[in-house]
């Protein structure tokens, strides 16, 4: 009976002590909020090296309570480059993130920026989308030549 008593306690023990070491989840209902106007921006058909083109801007107000601290913002890929701005939104404030796609690079794409912050509904990610239609090759392009130290094909 002694055993059973001290096994009893041993496992009450235990038990208490891995109940305490469970992580406590709290939410702040003060937090901040980050609500974009658009999560989704088609940029449409665009020529190839159009610069002004190829960039767009994702308005945001922090519709919580707190201020809004973006740590960072990053593209699905490094054809997609985020600017963001680095100091607090106040609540009830707007900020913008500006993305530039790369312009250089010919075809449709569909890319996605991850903003982390303080915001309750952190991360949050927003995409940009559109084709890239080359420029027409002209006669006025070089005509290359090749290399006389280049082996000649008979």
């Amino acid at each position: 009976m002694h055993y059973f008593f001290l096994y009893n306690l041993i496992l009450f023990f235990s038990y208490s002590q891995f109940i305490n070491c469970q992580e406590q989840i709290s939410i702040n209902y003060n937090s901040p909020v980050i609500s974009f106007e658009k999560e989704l921006i088609d940029l449409g058909s665009f020529m190839q090296y159009d610069d002004s083109s190829s960039r767009c801007e994702f308005v945001f107000t922090n519709t919580g309570k707190e201020p809004l601290i973006i740590y960072k913002a990053k593209g699905s890929c490094g054809c997609t480059v985020p600017n963001w701005p680095k100091e607090p939104i106040m609540p009830g404030d707007s900020g913008v993130i500006k993305v530039n796609y790369d312009e250089k690079r010919v075809g449709s794409f569909n890319k996605s920026i991850t903003i982390t912050s303080n915001a309750q509904n952190s991360p949050k990610i927003v995409k940009v989308k559109g084709k890239v239609n080359a420029i027409p090759k002209t006669s006025e392009q070089p005509i290359k030549k090749q290399s006389s130290l280049a082996p000649r094909a008979n």
